[in-house]
C-alpha cells in the first residue's frame, strides 16, 4: 500500500490510516500493532513518518507503548477511563472513582434536540439510562445518558452494566471513546433530580452536557449530569 503525497503530510495520512483500521476493528483493544519497520514497509513511507504518527496517537491515548514490547491499542478498564474522564471532585480533594446505581434503563425515540446532539436522523431510537453516582457514600451526580440503539443494539435490555460505560462500550461493541466535549450550565434543580441528590428542589446546581466521541469522530453518547456545587466541584487540569 502506497500513500499519496498530494493533499496531506505523509505522517497525517499514516495517522488517518491507522485510525481507520482501528475504527473498523482491524486491531482491537489490547492488540499489538506491527513494528514501525513493518508499518513503514506496508505503507511505503519511512520509519520516522510512522513513528511521528504513532507518537501522536500515543499522546491522544489511542495507543500506548510497553517498554521493550511494542505499541498496543489502549484499553478502557474501569480505573483508567474513570480517572481520565470523570471530572468531579470534593472541594480541594483528590480524584476519586464514583460508585454507580442505575435507576432506570428504557428505550424511546430521540427528541429533535437530542438527535441533533447525537448527529442522528430525528426520531431514531435511543436507550435512556438514568443513574446516580455516589462519592464516599454520598449521592453526588444525577445523570441521564442517551445511547443510540443503532450503535449499541440491545444495550437497553442488559441486566447489569459496569461502572465504566466506556470500558463496556469497548469490550462489548468495539467502540473506543477517545474524547469528551463538555458544556457547563448553571441550573435550578427540579424535585425529581433534587430527591435523588438528597437536596431541596429549587437549589442551584451545575449541569454538564457531554458528547462522547468515538475514535472515528462519531458522537456515540450524549449525557446530562447534575451536581451540587456545595459538595463537589468540576475540575480540569490543563497543561
Amino acid at each position: 500500500m502506497t500513500l499519496s503525497t498530494k493533499y496531506q503530510p505523509l505522517y497525517q495520512q499514516v495517522y488517518d490510516e491507522i485510525v481507520k483500521r482501528l475504527s473498523e476493528g482491524y486491531w482491537k483493544a489490547g492488540d499489538s500493532l506491527p513494528s514501525e519497520f513493518g508499518l513503514a514497509d506496508e505503507l511505503g513511507v519511512s520509519q520516522g513518518t510512522v513513528r511521528k504518527a504513532l507518537n501522536q496517537l500515543v499522546d491522544e491515548n489511542i495507543l500506548r507503548r510497553r517498554q521493550g514490547k511494542g505499541t498496543y491499542v489502549s484499553e478502557h478498564n474501569n480505573e483508567n477511563s474513570l480517572y481520565r474522564f470523570f471530572r468531579y471532585k470534593e472541594h480541594g480533594g483528590e480524584s476519586v472513582i464514583p460508585e454507580t446505581e442505575v435507576v432506570s434503563l428504557t428505550s424511546r425515540q430521540a427528541s429533535a434536540r437530542e438527535a441533533k446532539k447525537l448527529r442522528l436522523t430525528e426520531n431514531l431510537m435511543v436507550a435512556e439510562m438514568v443513574r446516580v453516582r455516589s462519592i464516599k457514600g454520598r449521592p453526588a451526580i444525577y445523570e441521564m445518558v442517551l445511547q443510540p440503539l443503532s450503535i449499541f443494539p440491545g444495550i437497553d435490555e442488559v441486566d447489569e452494566i459496569p461502572n465504566s460505560l466506556y470500558g463496556y462500550y469497548q469490550s462489548k461493541y468495539g467502540i473506543s471513546v477517545v474524547e469528551v466535549r463538555d458544556e457547563l450550565h448553571a441550573v435550578i434543580l427540579d424535585e425529581k433530580v433534587a430527591n435523588h441528590l438528597e437536596l431541596n428542589a429549587g437549589e442551584a446546581a451545575l449541569m454538564t452536557e457531554r458528547s462522547s466521541i468515538n475514535i472515528d469522530g462519531r458522537v456515540v453518547e450524549w449525557s446530562q449530569a447534575y451536581c451540587s456545587t456545595e459538595k463537589f466541584v468540576y475540575s480540569v487540569s490543563l497543561k
